[in-house]
């Protein structure tokens, strides 16, 4: 891994962006990312499918196990897209969505730090 601290943060942003574009069809309103040793911290701001949303007012029991459902195949699918894309092996990924204030947090725990140069 040769990307500047910029660029690898670019490339992490899309990366992310793309996985939630193919599960949701719906990109992220903002996202930050940092690096910090072995970890890569992710907090971005998302809109709520709009169906979910709906179903929240509803029963929310429902969409709690959905939401859960959802951010099992999202974590599978951010480390799979990680480690192709960027070349890192990844120990996990945790993930966590508020629905009411629309923000996620990620976080990607490598094996070894990313060199940033």
């Amino acid at each position: 891994m040769t990307q500047s601290p910029a660029d690898l943060k670019q490339s992490i942003m899309r990366i992310y962006n793309n996985v939630n574009q193919e599960m949701f069809e719906i990109g992220v309103k903002r996202l930050r990312v940092d690096i910090v040793g072995t970890k890569i911290v992710i907090l971005a701001e998302h809109r709520r499918i709009p169906g979910l949303k709906a179903l929240d007012m509803i029963n929310r029991q429902v969409t709690r196990m959905t939401d859960v459902a959802l951010l099992d195949e999202n974590k599978q699918r951010l480390k799979e897209s990680f480690e192709a894309g960027l070349g890192i092996k990844i120990r996990t990924v945790l993930k966590d969505y508020d629905p009411v204030q629309e923000v996620a947090a990620t976080v990607v725990v490598l094996y070894e730090p990313i060199n940033e140069t």
